[in-house]
């Protein structure tokens, strides 16, 4: 026997408690009546009365949708509760949680970036103000010349994460941008990144400014196909890199437990 998308939908809001469900209630009311941010929402919609549910009720719904960024609160003359709009990085901020206590590996990640990072660059190329070009030049810049101390190295290889947030900026493809902002929380979130990007390692620096030169200069000269190989050539050969690093790193508390001890 199948069950009807409205059924489902129905199954699933009885499981939802009086305030979940009227907080739904009210994001519906906002999308259908086409409230944008910074709107008011209708007095009538937040009383009590008017939906028929306790005053506590309708408080914690009101809480739910501050707490998903949905809506805010102003007191004063010309107050009341108003559209606000969703941060980025306070979704990404909530999607990483999600993954607090199961992060998929450096192998997901990079099955995802494969895939999109190339996209992102294609969706780039032609479309690039200068304003822009000159905001990723910016990024290159801070690791162009060699670190001194091994805090600078660290800071230049999250500039080169960085790069890679700033090309997502500039994509007209929201979907994607915020996708590939994501992978790249993970990435800076994930412990054995972090432990990774603070080996030194000059020839890794040379080899991303290399790539990211060629992807600029693409990029600038709006061909979407060859931006699109370039950066899944830089996607390859980063996941190649952090993969091996990863597996020395799982390796060496074997490896230090099987050499024998110094003789004297």
């Amino acid at each position: 026997m199948t069950v009807s998308v409205g059924a489902q939908d129905q199954k699933a809001r009885k499981r939802l408690r009086r305030p979940d469900m009227l907080a739904v209630q009210l994001r519906e009311r906002i999308v259908e009546a086409g409230l944008r941010p910074g709107d008011r929402i209708p007095t009538d919609w937040i009383q009590p009365e008017e939906v028929k549910v306790a005053r506590g009720t309708l408080r914690e719904a009101l809480k739910i949708l501050e707490y998903q960024g949905l809506i805010k609160s102003r007191s004063g003359p010309g107050g009341g509760v108003f559209v606000d709009q969703v941060n980025p990085s306070e979704a990404i901020r909530l999607l990483d949680n999600l993954f607090l206590f199961s992060p998929p590996s450096i192998a997901d990640i990079y099955t995802m970036r494969k895939q999109l990072e190339p996209e992102l660059a294609a969706s780039v190329a032609g479309h690039l103000s200068d304003e822009g070009f000159k905001s990723l030049q910016a990024c290159i810049r801070l690791y162009e010349d060699e670190p001194k101390t091994a805090e600078e190295e660290y800071a230049q290889r999250l500039a080169e994460l960085d790069f890679h947030e700033e090309l997502a900026r500039h994509s007209p493809n929201p979907l994607l941008a915020f996708s590939c902002t994501f992978l790249l929380s993970l990435l800076r979130d994930m412990t054995v990144c972090r432990s990774i990007y603070k080996e030194p390692n000059p020839g890794l620096r040379e080899t991303g400014l290399h790539y990211q030169v060629r992807l600029l200069r693409s990029i600038r000269a709006g061909d979407v196909e060859l931006s699109r190989m370039v950066m899944r050539g830089h996607m390859m050969e980063a996941e190649k890199y952090m993969l091996e690093r990863a597996a020395l790193r799982t390796n060496e508390p074997d490896k230090r437990h099987r050499e024998p001890a110094p003789t004297t």
